[in-house]
């Protein structure tokens, strides 16, 4: 638009004009997605595409060339080549082994302007990998493999392991495995490992070193999976030898049976051959082997082995009837190497042998009406196992055959009938009956017993149920009350109660009398002439008398052996006179001593001391002076009051009537 300068005001119309850019080649070709990775399968043919690659072009595509793009391949001739026009990338050559070289790049160019001078370019890379296909069979890393497992292995361990090396990798590398000849192919097994690869060979079944030491496998190994363009060459596979050396291990002995059953009468005798056990060393030493009874297993010991010639034989009586199978533990132990033990189960079954006589199932009695019939079924159990089963036979025994009062009727199905063979039953008349009853069994030998029925005569009510039959030395009339019970017991009750207190009292007035608080303080008044070795000499009276007086009563008219000493002492001042004949101080004198002599024989008399006198010490005593009396320096808890308050007395009295002299050492 035109306007004027001064007024702004349009000159003329408005006009348009169109401006049209022109393009040139400034741009140069990129590709977007680059670099690029690519795989192709190894082996693969000339002409095989790869990946195609697409390059953009930001230049005008209708205007002149600046658009068109040529492709062309840099880098990664003469292996692989590009499409010009299309940027298809190919296999240029054949049979490209992967084995031998993976992986390639590749450089594409990219120019525009048709690929002629003065146009731009741009390149990028392409990664191409050889995928693997099963073209390569497997071979095994060794024609021979030498292995070697021990005789004692288990069934299922492993021996060893073997591999089929292939070069292809992946699901084409895959084994197979298999025995498909040798003399072990029965003893050994082969499976693969979780990985697919290698082959694991096992024991299938269990090695003898002395039977077979040495086996041969021909193992086969095959690819399990074969690729579809080499299937016309058939399965990949190859073949190897395996030798195994079992190896000797020094084995338990081994018996001749995994278990022995015996069966063996009850009455056999102590020492009779049950079996004869055989084991054997099964190694190449032949080491000797030495039997044993496992005792937890025969704890009672009724049966014993001889330890080298494994006969097993009874050592006790055998009774069906309180075991009737025992199970023994029999072992059997190499000489040379004790470790080496092995052990058998031998099952003996006593069989029955008839040596129990049937007996009756209960006691038996049976009762009578005095104006009635009685009968009473009788049964029998034998705990012998007799073939075609229990049968017995009753009978009266010989000495009964003839009884005019009763008979038996065998009813023949192991039950009998004692039937009456009279009337008038009285109990006046009699009251008891003893039927003896004669039974046996029908095996080989027989068997019998005899046992006795005992029969009262009852008086029976209308029915025939006995209601007073006559009664027992044991028993209680049956016409006594309850009243009556009651006043025998309250009696009886009675008399216990005075009994008890006639003890208690007689014990009361028994009990001595102690003039002191405490009653059970007793002392010694030891004697001590020639000590010695210290208190080992002393004679001490018996402590036991002290506590219970009663006890010394056994020993009345008996003289105190402690006392012995001091009664020959005083004797030499007893007057040759009646004690009490003369008058004056004789009298006296003499009554002392006759009641000092009382004193010393009568053992319950108090305080129960002993009296004696010490002269000498004596050497060797820790205690220095064992004396009792030395009131100022003892520190013994003891209270000895009524030695302190009767010992003056005594000597005052004593030296008054010349038992002894002031000088001399004091009686205590």
């Amino acid at each position: 638009m035109a306007r004027n300068r001064l007024t702004n005001r349009p000159l003329e119309p408005e006009s348009e004009f169109i401006v049209k850019i022109q393009d040139i080649n400034d741009n140069e070709p990129r590709f977007p997605d680059g670099p690029y990775h690519a795989s192709v399968p190894e082996m693969s043919k000339v002409g095989t595409s790869v990946i195609q690659l697409t390059a953009t072009d930001a230049d005008d595509p209708t205007y002149g060339n600046s658009a068109r793009v040529v492709y062309s391949i840099l880098e990664g001739q003469p292996y692989f080549s590009v499409d010009a026009k299309s940027g298809m990338i190919r296999v240029s050559l054949a049979d490209m082994d992967r084995e031998t070289r993976e992986n390639y790049t590749v450089v594409i160019m990219a120019k525009d302007m048709g690929g002629q001078l003065g146009g731009l370019s741009g390149t990028t890379t392409v990664n191409i990998t050889l995928s693997d296909v099963n073209d390569n069979p497997p071979i095994f890393d060794q024609r021979l493999y030498q292995m070697s497992v021990p005789e004692s292995a288990p069934v299922g361990s492993v021996v060893g392991r073997i591999w089929a090396k292939d070069r292809d990798i992946g699901v084409n590398a895959e084994m197979k495995y298999c025995i498909i000849d040798g003399d072990g192919r029965d003893i050994f097994d082969i499976s693969t490992d979780p990985t697919n690869l290698f082959g694991i060979i096992v024991v299938k079944k269990p090695l003898n070193f002395e039977k077979k030491p040495s086996y041969t496998l021909k193992v086969e190994g095959a690819n399990t999976h074969l690729d579809p363009a080499f299937r016309q060459r058939g399965p990949f596979k190859d073949v190897t030898i395996v030798h195994v050396s079992v190896e000797d291990v020094d084995e338990p002995p081994l018996f001749d049976l995994s278990a022995y059953y015996v069966e063996l009468p009850e009455d056999a005798e102590i020492g009779t051959l049950v079996k004869t056990l055989s084991a054997r060393d099964p190694d190449a030493a032949n080491n000797t082997v030495r039997y044993s009874i496992e005792r937890s297993s025969d704890p009672e010991k009724y049966f014993y082995i001889e330890i080298t010639s494994g006969s097993l034989m009874t050592l006790r009586s055998l009774d069906r009837e309180e075991i009737g199978w025992h199970n023994i533990t029999v072992l059997a132990m190499e000489m040379n190497n004790p470790t080496q033990i092995t052990s058998v189960s031998v099952a003996v079954k006593v069989m029955d042998v008839n040596d129990n006589p049937p007996l009756l199932t209960d006691f038996l009695e049976a009762y009578v009406c005095e104006k009635a019939k009685a009968g009473q079924a009788v049964t029998a159990v034998d705990p012998d196992e007799p073939l075609g089963g229990q049968h017995f036979y009753y009978s009266l025994a010989p000495e009964a055959a003839n009884n005019p009062n009763f008979t038996l009727r065998d009813n023949q199905d192991n039950t009998a009938w004692i039937l009456t063979r009279r009337d008038g039953w009285s109990q006046q008349d009699q009251t008891l009956f003893h039927l003896p009853i004669f039974i046996s069994d029908g095996e080989q030998p027989v068997q019998t017993s005899t046992s006795t029925m005992t029969i009262r005569v009852c008086s029976c009510d209308q029915e025939g149920n006995a209601m007073l039959c006559h009664p027992e030395a044991y028993s209680l009339p049956a016409s006594l009350s309850r009243g009556a019970l009651i006043a025998i017991l309250a009696c009886i009750l009675v008399l216990l109660v005075m009994i008890l207190l006639m003890l208690s009292l007689r014990n009361h007035r028994k009990k001595p009398y102690l003039c002191d608080e405490e009653e059970n303080v007793h002392e010694n008044i030891v004697r001590y002439d020639d000590e010695g070795g210290g208190e080992e000499d002393t004679e001490a009276f018996d402590i036991a008398a002290m506590w219970n007086p009663r006890e010394a009563h056994h020993h009345l008219g008996k003289m105190r052996q402690d006392m012995l000493p001091e009664i020959e002492s005083l004797s030499r001042y007893v007057p040759q006179a009646s004690v009490m004949g003369g008058g004056g101080d004789s009298n006296v004198h003499g009554y002392v001593l006759a009641k000092l002599l009382e004193a010393d024989m009568d053992p319950c008399a108090p305080p129960y001391d002993s009296l004696q006198t010490y002269a000498y010490e004596g050497e060797g005593s820790v205690a220095e002076s064992l004396s009792s009396l030395q009131s100022g320096t003892s520190n013994t808890d003891h209270e000895y009051d009524y030695l302190n308050e009767w010992g003056p007395r005594f000597k005052k009295l004593a030296e008054m009537y010349g038992v002894l002299e002031t000088n001399n050492p004091p009686l205590w």
